[in-house]
């Protein structure tokens, strides 16, 4: 079975940045779509960023588009999420997730491997 293990997170001023790395401990990750989600306090989980394997493709929750950047490293077996100029509204617990479908990936049921998710705190 796949583990992920999220790491990075922590408290930040608002404006500031953070990098949320997602360590995979099976030799599947480079086939595997990757993405992040995030649940803050009071709040339903809410989609993030994706990013595939083959096909090389990004996608952005419009609250986050051109702050963050999704990105990977299949051969350390690592994806991360860039968080740049951070805002109050961006602290929650952020979650990396992979899976081997392609498609649907903005929705957490196609998703097969989770992390446990790592603290992101982002003061005013």
């Amino acid at each position: 079975q796949v583990q992920l293990v999220e790491s990075g997170g922590g408290l930040v001023q608002t404006g500031g940045s953070l990098r949320l790395s997602c360590a995979a401990s099976g030799r599947t990750f480079s086939s595997a779509a990757m993405g992040w989600f995030r649940r803050a306090p009071g709040k339903d989980q809410e989609f993030v960023a994706f990013i595939t394997t083959s096909s090389s493709i990004t996608y952005y929750a419009d609250s986050v588009k051109g702050r963050f950047t999704i990105s990977r490293d299949n051969a350390k077996n690592t994806g991360y999420l860039q968080m740049n100029n951070l805002r109050p509204e961006d602290t929650a617990v952020y979650y990396c997730a992979a899976t081997n479908r392609s498609t649907a990936l903005v929705y957490s049921r196609n998703y097969d491997y989770w992390g446990r998710g790592t603290q992101v705190t982002v003061s005013s």
